[in-house]
């Protein structure tokens, strides 16, 4: 494909892109991030990923390593980048001398060209059972942020790690927020680096998975942010009208029960698969698009949870590609917002919010590359 017609084509997209959503959307929003994942044989190159990235206004990206070829790629982009280190090397970090290693070899040689704002070290690991991948946590955590430090670059680069909802004993009502006690130890020292660093708590939530599995029980409405009944914690009255806000106000609940307060929260990634296997409920692009459109509007809008509603909840959404070679059910697949050829899903149609003004919003999206997504 030449370089003209590419760009005619990346021209048509945005334009219907950008008309789904709303005349002059893209201005009012300060700053949109998009992060991809790379599990797939058939993605364009991360040059032409740069491109899409450029005609939707995105600046800000997640990535799942620290793959060369996109670091370099988004060079003098203005692009902040988040990076991950893969959960196999964490237990050679535990040595200071090879976490000063990793990143004077993975980190320091892209900046200041490359933006990097965050180091992800590993992903979702209390959920992976390996008791020695987990004990191996804090430590690597505290080196890869000491090594930053030493060598003078970690002023603008927060350290921590996404959790998935498993690390919750009890999640309902969400004051009732508590971690499992088999990880209480451990936990309390990733919150005490959090607290001490100023670094976010993420969680990868997922309202889907809890519908699939009870969706005679769950209000589908609820779980899509769509107008519902809602529910009412009896503890609080906090009054929540979608599942999302109250997974993360457990989350919050949890951490305060365990002396921590003030340490943000952020949703590392949510989504919703447009394509299911048959036991897969719910898993529609008529869902995925209500359930996308629906988080964006609320991010427009600078909502917080019903705990915190004048912080702003940072949600990346789960994922830019449709990656075709994910493991797992079909719906591991078909959460992307596009085709590998760039191609839209489906639209977002978000064109009743072009009058909404949001100068200081930003939405990520976020695509993993090595994990599959644990239930709730």
């Amino acid at each position: 494909m030449t370089t003209l017609i590419r760009r005619m084509r990346l021209s048509y997209i945005f334009l219907t892109f950008s008309l789904s959503l709303g005349i002059g959307f893209f201005e009012r929003v300060a700053s949109f991030g998009i992060n991809y994942g790379q599990v797939a044989n058939n993605l364009p190159a991360p040059e032409k990923v740069l491109e899409l990235f450029s005609y939707f206004k995105i600046t800000k990206t997640r990535i799942y390593d620290t793959n060369p070829q996109i670091l370099n790629a988004f060079a003098n982009s203005n692009i902040e980048v988040i990076v991950t280190i893969e959960n196999g090397i964490l237990s050679q970090l535990n040595d200071p001398q090879q976490a000063l290693q990793w990143v004077s070899d993975h980190i320091k040689p892209y900046l200041p060209d490359t933006k990097i704002t965050g180091i992800q070290v590993g992903n979702e690991i209390f959920s992976d059972g390996d008791i020695s991948l987990i004990q191996s946590l804090v430590p690597a955590l505290v080196n890869i942020h000491n090594a930053l430090a030493q060598l003078g670059i970690g002023s603008n680069i927060q350290v921590s790690t996404p959790c998935s909802l498993s690390v919750l004993e009890q999640s309902y009502p969400p004051s009732a927020g508590s971690f499992k006690s088999e990880i209480s130890d451990i936990m309390h020292q990733f919150l005490d680096f959090l607290s001490s660093t100023k670094a976010p708590f993420w969680i990868n939530a997922y309202p889907y998975f809890a519908y699939k599995d009870a969706p005679n029980e769950i209000s589908l409405d609820y779980v899509l942010f769509n107008p519902s009944v809602g529910m009412v914690d009896p503890n609080t009255n906090l009054h929540y009208d979608n599942m999302l806000y109250a997974q993360v106000d457990a989350v919050i609940f949890a951490i305060a029960n365990m002396g921590f307060n003030g340490i943000e929260v952020k949703v590392s990634e949510t989504g919703w698969p447009s394509k299911g296997d048959s036991d897969e409920a719910g898993a529609t692009m008529q869902n995925a698009a209500t359930y996308n459109k629906n988080l964006l509007r609320r991010q427009i809008a600078n909502e917080g949870t019903p705990l915190r509603p004048r912080m702003r909840l940072e949600a990346y959404l789960f994922a830019l590609f449709n990656e075709d070679m994910k493991p797992g059910p079909t719906s591991e697949r078909n959460y992307g917002l596009f085709e590998p050829d760039e191609s839209m899903t489906y639209n977002v149609g978000l064109s009743a919010f072009a009058t909404i003004s949001a100068s200081s919003t930003t939405m990520s999206l976020t695509s993993s590359a090595t994990n599959t997504k644990v239930k709730q």
